[in-house]
């Protein structure tokens, strides 16, 4: 049935709620055999890019754009960088650093969170190598000794690596403790479960695939409703000075 101009969806100056019946794929030069549906880019103000990759089987990504982080959705894809291939499941991730070339295809029907960025590099720091994982062998952590609202850190905190890659999973009924407001920048992609979303001066009910942009000192809040767990992956710029080009 039509939806008679009805959506979730909405953009604000500090921020975006973009719910599935919106989403538009698109190719990309030197993708083949998958759509993209950009999430967040420097058109709306974004300093990063998120995109969901849909691969047909045999699909394969084109070039990155900066540093390029992965996480399986669903499906399977392997990346080959220099003389090693890597296979990621669900769940599994990777950190590409910039200007190292690598492939990344699916041999089924696959979809990937892809996130890219430019790196702010350090002065005599090393740009962070190239990183693999599983979410499943990552410890979680109760966020502010919460033990409702586990938190799952994908990349190491050093020097060489200016963003962050979370998981997040509440309990039915846990919640942020504040309202948050503060420079980071963030891309979030609800994985499981719903709740709401406090934004700005707006409230949201978010559920499973809906895309969340924050721009720097966005009002932010979220609790969980329903009678299961709520999830999502959260993007963040990390570890570098305001002042530090990006």
């Amino acid at each position: 049935m039509h939806n008679l101009g009805h959506t979730r969806s909405d953009r604000q100056l500090t921020h975006l709620l973009q719910t599935p019946d919106t989403f538009v794929p698109m190719p990309l030069p030197g993708f083949d055999s998958v759509s993209v549906i950009v999430h967040a880019a420097p058109a709306m103000g974004a300093a990063f890019t998120q995109y969901t990759a849909e691969f047909e089987p045999g699909g394969s990504l084109g070039p990155a754009h900066g540093q390029r982080f992965l996480y399986v959705l669903d499906g399977t894809v392997t990346v080959a960088l220099g003389s090693k291939t890597y296979r990621l499941a669900p769940g599994g991730y990777a950190h590409l650093p910039p200007n190292r070339q690598h492939t990344v295809k699916a041999s089924t029907r696959s979809r990937v969170a892809v996130i890219e960025k430019p790196a702010t590099p350090l002065l005599n720091v090393a740009s962070a190598p190239a990183l693999f994982g599983k979410e499943d062998d990552v410890a979680s952590q109760p966020l502010g000794g919460d033990t409702a609202l586990q938190v799952k850190q994908l990349l190491p905190s050093i020097p060489g690596l200016d963003y962050a890659v979370n998981t997040m999973c509440y309990e039915p009924g846990a919640a942020l403790a504040l309202v948050e407001i503060h420079v980071m920048e963030h891309g979030l992609l609800m994985l499981e479960g719903g709740g709401i979303y406090h934004l700005g001066n707006c409230w949201y009910p978010v559920q499973t695939g809906d895309f969340i942009w924050m721009a720097p000192y966005c009002p932010q809040w979220f609790g969980a409703l329903g009678k299961t767990s709520a999830k999502y992956l959260i993007y963040k710029d990390w570890n570098r000075h305001p002042l530090a080009e990006r």
